[in-house]
């Protein structure tokens, strides 16, 4: 009896385990499409954006108002934090936290990734993307 209440409890913490969501697990290499959100104390500006993910490398669309501005380089995650490591020459005309670029938490389920960030008390900025 014993033995069969045991396998039970091992099943059933197992199957809960196994049915949670897959939030901070590594990222899949892809292409991630959806919106891009910041937040300034003066208001909320979005704009939709693509990111390819390849082998620690990444490439971020931007827009002409650069919102966001995009970027490009390479990628490294711990956890539920991801670095992006922008390699590209800026001109300082506009908000630099808009350069896809330093330490960001993420969340990822297999389908929908989430990074975010409290970029130098100047707003949050937010990708909120889905695998295609």
């Amino acid at each position: 009896m014993r033995t069969k209440i045991l396998i039970l409890a091992i099943f059933s913490i197992a199957t809960l385990l196994l049915g949670c969501d897959r939030d901070n697990l590594n990222i899949e290499n892809g292409t991630y499409k959806g919106t891009f959100t910041v937040i300034y104390r003066s208001g909320t500006r979005t704009g939709q954006t693509t990111l390819n993910l390849e082998n620690g490398n990444f490439s971020c669309s931007g827009n002409s108002n650069r919102i966001p501005a995009g970027g490009s380089g390479t990628f490294s995650f711990d956890n539920n934090k991801i670095t992006f490591n922008d390699e590209n020459f800026w001109h300082a005309d506009f908000d630099g936290n808009l350069i896809l670029n330093g330490q960001y938490d993420y969340t990822f389920n297999g389908k929908k990734l989430k990074i975010s960030a409290d970029k130098n008390d100047v707003g949050h900025y937010e990708y909120d993307l889905e695998k295609l």
